[in-house]
């Protein structure tokens, strides 16, 4: 297993290698603006993912201990992509039904049982149980398009910082090494950030639900139906057997048996939950194969970019917790923060004088913890920052919901979580 191999031998390439890399993020990041409609399929972002990814594996089976290097970021890819899958089919076997009163209370709990999921299912898989939910108790009022602006904030995002299955790119430092319960030191800023936004939730909220009209109030108290979670049973325990088996890395790190055991709990899951449940949750596989398309790309590029990085990362200047903070929170606002997360771990391990990336918890914990705070916390602050996020914006708009454009969004986020996030940094990362 890759979090316990032993480390690999230095790759010596070109600065022209980190290309490639470069330009598949770019690609991410301005495709679903330039030509929505074409990068929309799947297949399309397979060609893209297939046209980048391929030459770089030819190039590193061509480059001394390149096949070594190439061989450690698959075994990565496939623990990466195997936890997600489980997580999104298990989760995706829970259905939530029910149409509660639409009172700011009840959506800020709504918000705050998010908050705390993310970290044990996930930030996709706790947006998967939460939205529809969120969206059916608020069908009956008008003034709700915040509603799911915050929940893309707290449960999408920012819930996700206490364990490496809330969010990507903890779980990639997890397969890197850093210890599972390591995380868990962060609940001050997991607490902070989260606690602030819920308060200006409820806040924006209330002076919202003071302006629905009578009618609207009375419709939606007529129409309340109690809350029934179904699917539970069965797919609460799979989802600690999945816990289970990323536990049982550190006791038996071979390849792929943890794998295995999660793919044996999602086809036991798959098997056995009801049709219904996922017919009412519209379980689809196009999300979970958006990401596995795209990160097959990315895992591939990466390897001679996170290479120079390790030769040039020194000579950069970024030394101090907050640089790391703001800057991997910058690039995680516009690409994706899991491959963020790592190049910016790799830099810190370089500017450490470290050898690998499972010292930094010991040997720079501020660091780690500015980085890891910036990938998930700023991975809120547009759409294609984290995956659940265009997954959200998605389900709201087949609900009905009118969601802010891309630069709209963006300048919401901007108002309301950057005073936030600048709190945190003063405070944890000075």
């Amino acid at each position: 297993m890759p979090i316990f191999a032993a480390a690999l031998p230095p790759l010596d390439v070109p600065m022209a290698a980190a290309g490639p890399f470069t330009l598949f993020l770019a690609a991410i990041a301005v495709l679903p603006l330039a030509a929505g409609h074409w990068w929309h399929a799947n297949r399309n972002k397979g060609i893209v993912s297939a046209a980048i990814g391929l030459p770089i594996a030819v190039f590193l089976l061509l480059q001394p201990h390149g096949a070594a290097h190439l061989a450690h970021a698959l075994e990565e890819y496939v623990s990466f992509i195997v936890l997600l899958g489980a997580l999104y089919i298990i989760a995706g076997g829970i259905v939530v039904t029910g149409d509660l009163q639409a009172k700011p209370r009840t959506n800020a709990a709504f918000l705050a049982l998010g908050a705390v999921l993310a970290s044990v299912i996930g930030t996709t898989g706790a947006s998967m149980v939460l939205i529809r939910p969120v969206l059916r108790t608020n069908s009956e009022r008008r003034n709700v398009a915040h509603i799911p602006i915050f929940f893309i904030f707290i449960v999408s995002n920012c819930g996700g910082l206490l364990t490496p299955l809330g969010d990507p790119p903890l779980f990639l430092g997890f397969l890197k090494g850093v210890d599972f319960f390591w995380t868990a030191r962060l609940w001050p800023q997991w607490l902070f950030v989260n606690a602030l936004l819920l308060a200006f939730f409820f806040v924006w909220d209330r002076r919202a639900y003071a302006r629905e009209k009578p009618g609207d109030i009375r419709r939606d108290i007529r129409d309340v139906i109690p809350l029934k979670v179904r699917g539970l049973r069965l797919n609460g325990p799979l989802l600690l057997g999945v816990v289970a088996a990323v536990l049982a890395k550190k006791f038996v790190p071979v390849f792929p048996v943890s794998e295995l055991a999660m793919v044996l709990l999602a086809a036991i899951s798959l098997r056995k939950t009801p049709r219904t449940n996922r017919e009412l949750n519209k379980f689809a596989w196009g999300p979970i194969v958006e990401v596995a398309v795209l990160f097959a790309g990315i895992f591939v590029a990466m390897v001679p970019a996170l290479a120079l990085l390790h030769k040039h990362g020194a000579a950069l200047g970024v030394t101090q917790p907050w640089q790391f903070f703001w800057i991997t929170g910058g690039l995680s606002s516009v690409l994706d923060n899991a491959p963020t997360y790592v190049t910016m771990g790799e830099l810190a391990v370089v500017v450490g004088g470290l050898n690998e990336f499972r010292e930094l918890p010991a040997a720079m914990p501020a660091i780690l913890s500015a980085i890891s705070c910036g990938a998930v916390f700023l991975g809120a602050m547009t759409y294609i920052g984290n995956g659940p996020n265009f997954m959200v914006k998605a389900i709201a708009e087949e609900s009905g919901y009118k969601m802010p454009s891309f630069f709209g969004y963006l300048g919401l986020a901007a108002l309301v979580l950057l005073p936030v996030f600048l709190g945190v940094a003063a405070i944890g990362f000075r």
